[in-house]
């Protein structure tokens, strides 16, 4: 599905390098104090007849390896009262030498395409990081564990019910460690997650994310910003594609494939400045489209990272900065927003998730 939408319209990408827990930080990026909203009275109930849903935001990062940009984020979300939900590699909870204790489905033992957690120092200090999340209220969900994509065969694309099932088991297993070593998470709050790459079979992935417990995915695709829906047991996030201003197509809302369709994800830091405003401007954009228009849920995807410069996280960081206080706009994890859902009547939300998908350029 994934590929016959993007050749559809034009664009495909390889896979994303992931960041790894040793980024370098980024630039701290200044937006103004403000109050944290509160959380839950103010939209946690059932829409009242005629009242126009909340615009949701959605941040999430995948991976969540890197200490400095924990602590960039955390710093920003508290000042714009947003919660994130951060989507963990397993792999980042094992030491660099307990790493056989991963077997990737097909793959040797202690092979992992983005690494391991490195020292046992480095751990606890990821550690300290999604307990801090964690405590304010924020959302740790799956980013699997070895992150293999095309090219690393066997592929996520390829996977049985059975391999996903085996990769989830070691999820959970390196999640129950790490508590002994002082992790607060508590596994049956892992709720739904993103698959490597956004890839996956869905009918052979969906039993194995129910099978774990699991109620949502933010993986698949949508042309343009769309309503989350129910499939399999599990309720779909969609990555929107938009309209990018800046080029003129549309590419899927996540640093990486911005990137890449800026410059072919070529490491080019003089031109950080421009990839920032190109992407903030993109931010902006499906913002005011998904409001004006079908008010779905915006996902902005992300990833900790430096990548061409360090173009890209001040980018997500100011325009979280400055939607997250914006009236009727809520910077919530997934989990709060399907339990928003759960709370609306179901002729409410069937009538919203028959509105068209929000497309940049074509405003109400």
């Amino acid at each position: 599905m994934l590929l016959a939408l993007a050749m559809l319209i034009g664009q495909w990408w390889p896979s994303e390098p992931d960041a790894g827990p040793d980024a370098r930080p980024p630039e701290r990026v200044e937006t103004p104090a403000e109050p944290a909203q509160d959380r839950v009275a103010n939209w946690m109930r059932p829409l009242a007849p005629g009242e126009r849903p909340p615009q949701f935001v959605l941040f999430s990062f995948d991976g969540v390896g890197s200490h400095q940009h924990w602590q960039q984020v955390l710093d920003v979300a508290a000042r714009s009262g947003a919660h994130i939900t951060g989507f963990l590699s397993g792999t980042y909870l094992l030491e660099n030498d307990q790493r056989n204790r991963y077997r990737g489905p097909g793959h040797a033992a202690g092979k992992s395409s983005i690494g391991f957690g490195g020292s046992a120092a480095e751990v606890a200090t990821l550690i300290d990081d999604v307990n801090t999340a964690l405590a304010r209220g924020h959302e740790i969900g799956t980013h699997y564990n070895g992150h293999f994509c095309r090219g690393a065969e066997p592929s996520a694309d390829r996977w049985s019910t059975a391999m996903w099932n085996d990769e989830l088991d070691q999820f959970f297993e390196f999640i129950d460690s790490a508590r002994n070593q002082g992790l607060t998470l508590d596994p049956a709050t892992v709720r739904g997650g993103r698959t490597p790459c956004l890839e996956g079979n869905w009918d052979e992935a969906f039993p194995a994310m129910t099978a774990h417990g699991l109620t949502y995915d933010s993986s698949r695709t949508s042309n343009g910003i769309a309503w989350p829906t129910d499939h399999g047991g599990i309720r779909e996030f969609w990555m929107p594609l938009v309209r990018v201003p800046a080029l003129g197509k549309k590419v899927i809302l996540m640093d990486y494939n911005l990137w890449f369709a800026l410059n072919g994800a070529r490491n080019e830091p003089t031109r950080a400045a421009e990839f920032t405003a190109a992407v903030l401007d993109a931010y902006r954009a499906a913002h005011a489209a998904a409001y004006n228009q079908n008010r779905a849920p915006l996902v902005i995807g992300n990833h900790f990272n430096d990548w061409s410069g360090g173009a890209f996280t001040p980018a997500v960081m100011q325009f979280m900065g400055e939607v997250c206080t914006r009236p009727e706009t809520v910077c919530a994890t997934y989990s709060e927003v399907s339990a928003w859902m759960d709370l609306q009547d179901p002729a409410v939300l069937a009538e919203l998730r028959r509105r068209p998908n929000a497309q940049v350029g074509a405003d109400a």
